[in-house]
Order: structure tokens, then sequence, then C-alpha cells
């Protein structure tokens, strides 16, 4: 009776706030009620909505006997918890919300988050891949199938998307990255956002989105996963923060915090990103901040809290709104703020945060709505769904290379060897980071030929090598295979007797994700062994590259005529590399980060700025003293923005409307556009700027704009960008946001390197 008149006294309290609060501001959707709530709640009830805690046991079975699930269930049953994360299942979350709604004395209900990345049952393309696609409706598109998916199994907030720039590729959650560059970061962070959050969050199908890692996680030194980070300013400001800003103009409903330290001062505890930037300057008002796992609590092993008392004050009042499995904020605040160290003011502003998201994803209208058994039924990798991973992942797909048109195959009278284990693989495919994806569920490259071909006899397999051995989990190290040679002599005979070999080469996706940094980023294994025998019987080798980052490859560059790269690209995968292969699809794809020689230009990046000696001095043909590598070239193997197609295209007659204009005027760069081949294609046209001089130094190139167009043989088409001071605008020596006069370069083309170029200059 005291739990329902108090369920009662609330409904009542906030059915009245939201009658009269019908017109209220948009801009602070369910203030009134929120506040109604507030005013009801204890200090300790406060306190328990900002604690995260992952699922451990099977909430449709009993509660395990030992000491921590005995905590966690009577803590949720007395409203001492805010969220939940890996609790799933339509079945498994409703049973957790009733623990929340029936036991606790507000019957708060609960957050259910989950890692839904790049899908929940059908995958879509690992985001890096999905960056290559330079293409926002196949970011919503996959974003949406994944919020309809997860939402049917009770899961409303994801931790997704991460938009960390990502410019070193021993960093293992490159995968996981929209890739080197902010403005396409922003461009496609944005669209995922829009997918899963769609328009409105009431509705059932859509998710909570959050914007990771807040700030600066790609950039660990030496790409080493939980590492430091120590950049300047004028770095995290133009190259770290634009996607964060523009997550949160898009209305996000979450940020999450990164593991490292900036400046010296842990992210959990940064008043500057989470105070001054986000939640002041940027007016970040109605979604909250949460923790990364345990990094709370890290903040003491960091070295910057010396007891979990000075952790939950540091991380509150810097701004940190939810802690994730830390349990700092379950055994520290009640006594902050009791002790007058926090105010209950404080307090209220990181609640109300948290209250208002669960308004909006209607939980308290009907805690239930998302745990729908029926959905979970029908929703789930339907034949729709799987439609849209497999567009996405052919416009995922980047042709490196394409000697003497190898490609496309023909499905008719050519016959085809498929060789590597990597080929055959129904696993690897699906990605790191694959929620509930069913193991072995992907189409492999293997089957995709096969199905694409008239006469499947005319296609073959061998293995040809081993890439790992052992348990293969997502928390696990892997252990590669080196020095067996054992499938050689099968896949060696099968070369000599085919027209082309298509060999698939790369990572096993568990060597990518979180905790996965490498010092090599090369071919593990036996696998350039393979292909130096395979190029002594048949030189016709088609390379499919599957991998979660960019790679070092020039063993690959110098000796392969055809190269693709097809990341890890979900469920369709065999289809989708099939569909390119044959060229049933044209490719399109572009890179998002730039491939190195070698491990040791990275990281390595196309928007660099020079030095003093960025080039040799041409008298001084032969001496050392310039910026360079003794053993390589300083250009990366392939640069940001590259990609070939079936087709060729030519760029000609780059013009300027002006060659002058000032901060109140805007200009227009235009240029053609010729498809030159024999086969339409689809082209990114890249627009990049160059301010020659600043009050900090500038990169040699910045990405300002793209756009994508469909030419048909002998096609010729203008493309028109628009310059304006915006475009022109950077934070300045004094972290102000505003353009200086003077010269800029325009450059157009097809990738970061081959661009036409002219000048204007921006006067006063």
């Amino acid at each position: 009776m005291k739990v329902q008149l108090a369920i009662a006294i609330v409904t009542i309290a906030l059915s009245a706030c939201r009658n009269s609060t019908s017109n209220s501001n948009a801009s602070a959707p369910f203030e009134a009620e929120v506040d109604s709530l507030l005013s009801l709640m204890t200090i300790e009830e406060k306190a328990g909505q900002l604690n995260l805690y992952a699922g451990s046991w099977e909430f449709t079975g009993p509660v395990p006997e030992d000491v921590d699930n005995q905590k966690k269930f009577e803590n949720i049953k007395s409203g001492r918890v805010g969220a939940m994360l890996n609790v799933i299942t339509a079945e498994g979350t409703r049973e957790a919300q009733k623990l929340a709604i029936e036991n606790s004395r507000l019957g708060i209900p609960l957050l259910f988050g989950y890692d839904v990345i790049h899908g929940y049952k059908t995958m879509m393309p690992i985001p890096l891949a999905q960056a290559a696609s330079w293409d926002a409706e196949i970011a919503k598109s996959g974003a949406e199938v994944a919020a309809k998916e997860a939402s049917a199994s009770g899961i409303n907030w994801t931790f997704a998307p991460m938009m960390d720039i990502a410019r070193d590729a021993r960093w293992g959650r490159m995968m996981e990255s929209p890739g080197e560059d902010p403005y396409l970061a922003s461009y496609m962070s944005k669209a995922w956002i829009e997918g899963f959050q769609g328009g409105d969050l009431s509705n059932k199908a859509t998710i909570a989105a959050c914007a990771k890692h807040f700030a600066a996680y790609g950039f660990a030194e030496a790409g080493r996963d939980y590492n430091t980070v120590d950049i300047s300013m004028q770095t995290l400001y133009n190259m770290v923060l634009p996607p964060f800003k523009a997550a949160s103009e898009a209305g996000v409903a979450s940020f999450m915090n990164s593991f490292n330290e900036i400046g010296g001062v842990p992210a959990n505890g940064s008043e500057l990103l989470q105070r001054e930037l986000l939640k002041g300057a940027w007016n970040y008002q109605n979604g909250f901040v949460v923790s990364d796992w345990g990094s709370i609590g890290e903040m003491i092993t960091h070295g910057f809290a010396a007891d979990t008392l000075e952790a939950g004050y540091k991380a509150l009042t810097a701004g940190s709104d939810m802690d994730m499995e830390a349990h700092i904020y379950e055994n520290s605040l009640e006594e902050l703020v009791s002790s007058g160290k926090i105010s209950e003011e404080i307090l209220d502003d990181a609640v109300r945060r948290i209250l208002t998201i669960k308004f909006q994803l209607g939980l308290f209208a009907n805690p239930y709505r998302y745990s729908d058994v029926e959905r979970e039924k029908s929703d789930l990798l339907t034949k729709e769904n799987l439609q849209v991973a497999r567009e996405a992942a052919r416009k995922s797909i980047v042709l490196l290379k394409n000697e003497n048109n190898l490609l496309p195959l023909s499905k008719k009278g050519q016959s085809i060897a498929v060789i590597g284990s990597l080929a055959a693989d129904k696993d690897v495919p699906l990605g790191s980071w694959r929620a509930q994806a069913n193991e072995g569920s992907a189409v492999s490259v293997w089957e995709g030929i096969q199905q694409a071909v008239d006469n499947k006899s005319s296609v073959t397999f061998a293995q040809g090598y081993t890439l790992t051995k052992g348990r293969r989990q997502f928390v696990y190290e892997l252990e590669f295979v080196e020095g067996d040679q054992s499938g050689f002599a099968d896949a060696i005979n099968l070369a000599k007797k085919v027209d082309v070999v298509v060999l698939a080469l790369g990572e096993d996706c568990w060597q990518s994700g979180e905790g996965r940094s490498q010092t090599d980023i090369g071919l593990k294994g036996d696998q350039l062994d393979l292909m130096y025998e395979l190029l002594k019987v048949n030189r016709n080798i088609v390379v499919t590259l599957m991998n979660g980052r960019s790679l070092a490859i020039p063993a690959l560059d110098e000796n392969i005529p055809a190269i693709l790269e097809v990341w890890h690209l979900g469920s369709e995968a065999g289809n989708a590399i099939a569909d390119v292969l044959f060229g049933d699809y044209n490719p399109s794809g572009k890179l998002p980060v730039s491939f190195p020689r070698n491990v040791g230009q990275c990281p390595i990046y196309y928007n660099h700025k020079n030095g003093g000696r960025p080039t040799t001095n041409p008298h001084d043909a032969g001496m050392v003293f310039w910026s360079h590598y003794t053993d390589s070239p300083n250009t990366p193997l392939y640069p940001f923005g590259y990609g070939l197609s079936y087709t060729t295209f030519e760029y000609a007659d780059l013009k300027l409307s002006s060659s002058e204009m000032n901060q109140a005027d805007q200009i227009t760069a235009s240029v053609k556009v010729k498809n030159t081949g024999m086969v339409d294609g689809q082209e990114t046209v890249q627009l990049y700027i160059r301010d020659y001089v600043g009050s900090v130094t500038r990169p040699v190139k910045e990405l300002k704009g793209f756009e994508k167009i469909t030419l048909k043989p002998g096609e010729e088409k203008e493309v028109q960008f628009t310059i304006n001071n915006e475009t022109l605008s950077y934070y300045r020596a004094d972290l102000s946001f505003g353009s200086e006069p003077g010269k800029f370069a325009v450059m157009i083309g097809g990738n970061s390197q081959k661009i036409l170029t002219t000048d204007f200059r921006l006067v006063d």
C-alpha cells in the first residue's frame, strides 16, 4: 500500500505538471515534470539515479547468492540505481524494470544501455568502414536498423557513436572511429545520431545515443589504449572537439567521458570539458554525461584523487553526471552532499538531466514500452534489415588498385580460385563490438562468390593459411599461427589451374577494438609468404583486404595488381564483396584514414602542419637537413580521401567567382568533373582549404566540403562549393573562433593528394 500510494502521488503531480506545461519551451522538455519529481526525492534517491550497474545475472532467473549480486538486487529495488547496462532481451529488461518500478518508493524507471555500435543482430559495416562511404544516408539507415532491433529487445540507450579522431593505426579502436578528419567525423556522427534517435525519442523504435569519448581518446600516446594524452589546446579545439560540438547541436542524448587525461587532468575530472565547454559555451542542457567503465575510480590510479570521496567530489563537480560501474558515487555522494562538501544544486543538475532523458524516452508513461516480446520476434534480422546491411557494405568498399582492369571479374567463362582462411570465415566479417550478432552468421567471401557466378564449378576454394588458433573472444588476446605452411600446396596447385585468384588477406576481427593496440600493423602469420608463392604461379591475383584499421601493406601495393579494401563489413559482407568483384556495383568508397607505408610513420594524417624545413632545398640534393625519413618517403601509401572506380574521372577548369572576399561575403569555387571511362560511376568531389598564415600555424590542407556525383561515360558536370567566413574560421591563438585576413588556397580533387589548386585573399 505504501509503494502504491507513493507512485500515485508522483503520477498525479506529474500529470498536473504535464497539463500545465503543454506549451512549454521546447528547449526545456519536461522541465516542470522533472522539477516536481525532484522535489519528492531524498538525497539517497537522487544519488541513486547517478549509478549505472552492469547486469551480472539473467533477470528472468534467480539472483545469484554472492554478496555483490545480492547488493545489486537490493539497490535496484530500493531506487539506488538509475540505469543498467548489458541487460538484454525483452523479458530480461522487463523483469529488471519491474524490480525498480514495483519496489522502490517512487517507482522511477531504469535506463537500459548497451554497446550497439554497428548493429544489434543485423551487423552493418564497422564504423570506420561506414565512414569510407562518405554517405550520411548509409550511416543513418544503419543506425535506424540498429535502433529498431535493440529497442525491440528492451534497450533504450546505446553507447554510440564514437567520434574520436583516429590518426594512429596502432590504436585498436580505430575500427570504431569515423577516421582522421573532423569534418568527415562530424558529418558521419550527426547522421548516426539522427539514425539512432530519429526526430522523437518517444518513438519506441528509436534509442538514446551517446557521443564518445569526450575527449581526445584517439590521441593516446604510442597508439596504446588507455594511455595518457598530451596535446595542445589548438589541436583539442580544432581537431578533436568539432565532432562533439556537432553532436551537441544535433541533440545527442548523452556524452561519455574518455579514459585519458588531458593536460594532467583525467577527462572525468575536467571542468574545462564538461562545465566550461559542454554545459557552458555549447549550452548542452537536456542530456547528461556518463563515465566510461570504472573510469571515475581510475582517477585514483591516475594520481588525481586520493580516495573514493575525492574522486566522487572531483567528478561530480566537474560535470560527470553518471558513474558506470566504478561505484564511486554509490559510496561517496550521500556523505559529500550531507556534509555540504557538494551542494544539493550540483546533485540536482545531474539528476535532472538523467530524468529528462527518461521522460523523453516515454519511460514514465510506460516503463515497459521497450520490452516488447512480439517486436523482438518480428523485428530482428529481417530481410529488410539485411538489405540495408548489404547496401551499406558495398558502399563502404574502397578500390585501392586495379592494374590492367583486372576487375571486375566475369561471372561466365572465367575460372576463379578463392584462397585464404578469411575467405571462408563467417565470423570475422561481423567485426568487433558486434552486440548480439549470432557467431558465424555473416556471409563469407567464398559464399558470396559462389552465389554470384553462373557456374559454381568454375569457383574453387583452398584455405592456404591459418591465421589464429585457440579461443577467439572479445576479452582475450589472440594467438596467431606462424610457420604453418601445410595448406600452401593445395592453394598453389589450385592457383596454377585458374584464370584468376581471389586472395583474402587481413586481420581477424578481434585484432581491433578496445584493448587491441598493436605495434605491428602489417599482415600477421603466414599470409605474405603464401602471397609470394601464389605469385610465382599466377600473377592475376585480386586481394580482398579485411581489416579494422589502416594497414601497412607496401608488399601488396608493389606486387598485387588489384586490391579491394573490404574492412569488416558485417552480416552481408560476402554478398557485398561479390557485388563489387563482379561489377554489379561500381566501387565508390574513399579512405577516411591514411594508409602508412610503415608503422614507423604513425601517427600519419593528411591535415598535418609544415615544420620549418618541410622539404629539401633543390640546390642541396642528397643532404639530410630537412624533415624526412632516410628509409621511406614522408607520404602515405594511400592518402586520405583516396579510392578508385571501374571508370576514371578527369578534373579540370577550377575557378573562383572572385579572387577576393571579405568576412561578410562568400565566393563560389567550381570545377568540372568528367567520366572519361566506359561505365557509370560515382565520384566524391572533395574541397580542401589552406590558410597560409595565421596567428597560430595552420594545416597544409583541411577538408571543408564534398559532393557525391554520378556520371555516365563521357558525361561532364560542374560541381560548385560555397566558401564563406565560417569555412575559413578556426580556433585562434586566444581560442576565439573566427577567420583572419590573408591568402588562402582552394584545392579540389578526388583525394587529398591529387588536387587542382588556386588562391584567393580574405580582406578586412
